[in-house]
């Protein structure tokens, strides 16, 4: 069926600026080991009490720069891409309200996917949390005038006062014992049968959606930069990125150092000392979201012209959604108990699953590079449902 509207299609290849890609390329590599090492330890975040020796510096490094550190990176650019996609619709002479429909629809449709992704493949999917976030803030902040987006800056220093306050709370109330990282036993992820799973996920996808729905605050941020076109022309605003490069990035390596130190057996503390240690772990990795994608900016300003494996980063980047689902297939046939088990049959699972998630990515990366100017299998059906055969 036809979409007939005044407004026009899907993004062409010409119109796209490099740092957006290739953040969204590049972190996938981190979403995929987050991910993996979740599916054999069974639990999030991705994390082996009984880690010894290689495992336990994986660990730390885990801690520090990955978990809860890689998804706010594709919070940040989802509303940015908002942004982009509501401007470019605009440009084509589209109504306000035609433009609203759009957005609405793609959202819509995303909430979709996240269902039968969460569902059926891995119960900790972002795709639907993105799409219930994406309506939200095509209704209540795409439109807003600038004196509304002015707020966005003063409640991300609100935010960084308080991952202070709690860094001070948690490092004064420090009290040594034998506690290991507090981590989230998740059913499906152990579950004997694909059918078990299926069942597990039906209750562990709506309950994980619901409790990262709070990222708009950087979904947020991610529009508030779009609006200032930080990413389209990082040249002019170079200073602000590495501010925010060295800031953000600052505070989430410092915010997850305690828990990383525990995780590498360095540090020695009680159960309710963890447990405040994962949650300033949490708290302080928001900031890696801009840190991360200010760095991804300066980047892209030393690489005017990208050569064969960048390109390809920043293809995998415009098929995120493709390389997304990709990996989670791969996760379920080669990492579930029912399946290859592949992270029980080769001596450390932390290293087998690193590696796994390095080769699933690199195939991702090459994959995407050979496309050319065809989009990924899951960005075709996505467009198809939201402009029709445009």
């Amino acid at each position: 069926m036809t979409v007939h509207t005044a407004t026009r299609g899907p993004v062409q290849r010409t119109e796209r600026a490099l740092a957006p890609d290739l953040a969204r390329g590049g972190m996938l590599l981190f979403i995929a080991v987050a991910n993996a090492l979740g599916c054999v330890a069974g639990g999030m975040p991705g994390f082996v009490p009984t880690a010894s020796g290689l495992d336990r510096g994986l660990d730390f490094f885990m801690f520090t720069f990955v978990h809860s550190r890689a998804y706010p990176v594709f919070a940040v650019m989802f509303g940015y891409g908002l942004v982009q996609l509501a401007r470019r619709q605009e440009r084509s002479g589209a109504e306000p309200g035609q433009v609203r429909s759009v957005l609405l629809r793609r959202n819509a449709w995303l909430v979709g996917f996240g269902l039968v992704h969460g569902v059926l493949l891995y119960f900790g999917d972002f795709l639907g949390a993105y799409g219930l976030v994406g309506i939200v803030a095509t209704l209540l902040l795409l439109r807003r005038s600038d004196r509304v987006y002015r707020f966005v800056p003063w409640i991300w220093g609100a935010e960084l006062v308080y991952a202070l306050v709690l860094f001070v709370i948690t490092l004064t109330g420090v009290t040594t014992g034998t506690a290991s990282v507090p981590v989230e036993q998740v059913g499906s992820l152990v579950a004997p049968d694909y059918a078990t799973s299926v069942l597990d996920r039906l209750g562990e996808w709506p309950a994980h959606t619901a409790t990262v729905l709070g990222f708009i605050l950087i979904v947020w941020l991610g529009m508030w930069a779009a609006r200032k076109r930080l990413l389209e022309d990082p040249a002019a605003n170079r200073v602000l990125l590495r501010r925010v490069a060295v800031g953000g990035l600052s505070v989430a390596v410092v915010g997850g150092l305690p828990i990383a130190l525990v995780s590498a057996g360095l540090l020695s503390v009680d159960e309710s000392s963890a447990s405040a240690m994962l949650m300033l772990h949490g708290v302080s990795g928001m900031f890696a979201g801009p840190g991360y994608v200010a760095l991804f900016g300066l980047l892209a300003l030393r690489l005017a012209k990208p050569g064969p494996f960048v390109g390809s980063i920043a293809a995998l980047g415009q098929r995120s959604l493709s390389g997304y689902l990709l990996q989670s297939v791969v996760w379920l046939l080669a990492l579930a108990p029912f399946t290859l088990a592949l992270g029980t049959r080769f001596g450390s699972p932390t290293v087998t699953a690193i590696l796994l998630a390095v080769v699933v990515w690199l195939v991702s990366v090459f994959a995407a590079g050979r496309l050319g100017s065809r989009p990924g299998p899951a960005e075709f059906v996505l467009r198809r449902l939201t402009y029709g055969r445009r």
